[in-house]
């Protein structure tokens, strides 16, 4: 089933919407994960909120986070996948929507360290040495912005 493509700001969310994002970034990030972290962080209510629906289930989601809300530089973060959906290339898919979009600003990202490679053939490149969040190595990492084409 081709996925239903959505980009929302925190107020057009309806309450369903909002759970399925919720549910999934706590499948995975805290229960799969086993981090025990705050997800509502505050940051949602002033982010785009980007994600890949089939039928009733989401599929993968990021949040784009403006300038000044989380980091001096705008941000992705969030980024999920499904357990059901992964090996799908449905992450990149997600991460190219999000560029096309987003991407003609520079970008911040707090990537998970293993996913280092991934992100970096994305056009983002390391900026950091690897620190812990949430007990899981991570990096930062920073995308030059990209001219839009149109």
């Amino acid at each position: 089933m081709t996925p239903t493509w959505h980009d929302r700001g925190f107020a057009e969310l309806t309450a369903a919407e909002l759970y399925a994002i919720v549910a999934l970034r706590e499948q995975v990030f805290v229960v799969e994960q086993a981090c025990a972290y705050l997800d509502a962080d505050g940051i949602d209510p002033h982010c785009r909120h980007v994600w890949a629906q089939a039928g009733d289930d989401l599929h993968a989601y990021l949040r784009y986070v403006p300038a000044g809300a989380k980091y001096e530089e705008a941000s992705l973060g969030r980024v999920v996948v499904a357990p059901a959906a992964r090996g799908t290339g449905l992450g990149r898919a997600l991460m190219r929507r999000a560029l096309d979009d987003y991407g003609d600003r520079l970008l911040r990202i707090a990537a998970q360290a293993h996913l280092e490679r991934f992100y970096a053939e994305l056009g983002f490149r390391t900026v950091s040495a690897p620190f812990l969040e949430d007990g899981i190595p991570h990096l930062y990492m920073l995308r030059d912005p990209t001219p839009r084409s149109w």
